[in-house]
C-alpha cells in the first residue's frame, strides 16, 4: 500500500545547542514524504525536505540558516532522506537510510516508534512514525561557527533530528 504525509499532523524538527548552555529548536513547515508497505512490512519511503521553509522563532537567525554558511538553501533547496532499511519489533523501529543535505548524502539511523494502522472518526486509514536521531552538521557540509573567548563554539556540531509523520493512503 502507498501512503502520503499528512501535513496538519506530521512534523519535521531540528534542535542544537548554542554557546553550550541553552538549545535552540527549529521546524521545517514544508515537505513531502510518502511510504510504502506490504502488509505492514515497510519496503520503501522518501522524505523531501524544502529547507527554506525552515523557522526557529527568529527571522535573523532563520535567514542565516537559509544562507551559504548554514543550508545555502539558494544553491540546495531541499533535503532528501531515502530509506534503505526498516526493522519492526513491535512498535518499536529502526529506520536507516540515506540523508542528503547541501547536495552531500550520508547513512542515517534514526529509532522511534510506529502507530497504526487506525481510521480517524471520519473512517480514513492513517499510520504514524515518531523517529529520533543524532548527526553531526559538519558532515553535511554545515561548518560555519564561531569560538567563544572562554572555550567552546558557538553553535554545537551535533544536531538532533525528529521526524513525527503521520499518512493516509495515496489518493
Amino acid at each position: 500500500m502507498q501512503w502520503t504525509f499528512d501535513p496538519a499532523h506530521s512534523q519535521i524538527q531540528f534542535s542544537v545547542k548554542h554557546m553550550g548552555i541553552s538549545t535552540v529548536r527549529g521546524t521545517f513547515g514544508q515537505f513531502t514524504g510518502s511510504i510504502e508497505d506490504d502488509n505492514g512490512v515497510v519496503k520503501h519511503a522518501t522524505v523531501d525536505i524544502d529547507v527554506a521553509s525552515l523557522d526557529t522563532g527568529n527571522g535573523q537567525r532563520d535567514d542565516h540558516l537559509r544562507s551559504p554558511d548554514f543550508f545555502d538553501a539558494a544553491a540546495f533547496p531541499k533535503a532528501t532522506f531515502v530509506l534503505t532499511t526498516f526493522d519492526r519489533n513491535g512498535s518499536d523501529v529502526t529506520a536507516t537510510g540515506d540523508l542528503t543535505i547541501r547536495g552531500i548524502t550520508k547513512p542515517v539511523t534514526l529509532k522511534g516508534e510506529v502507530g497504526g494502522p487506525a481510521k480517524d472518526p471520519w473512517g480514513n486509514q492513517k499510520v504514524s512514525a515518531e523517529l529520533e536521531t543524532k548527526i553531526s552538521r559538519k558532515e553535511w557540509g554545515l561548518v560555519w561557527n564561531v569560538a567563544l573567548e572562554a572555550g567552546g563554539v558557538l553553535v554545537s556540531d551535533d544536531v538532533k533530528l525528529r521526524i513525527d509523520v503521520q499518512a493516509a493512503p495515496a489518493a
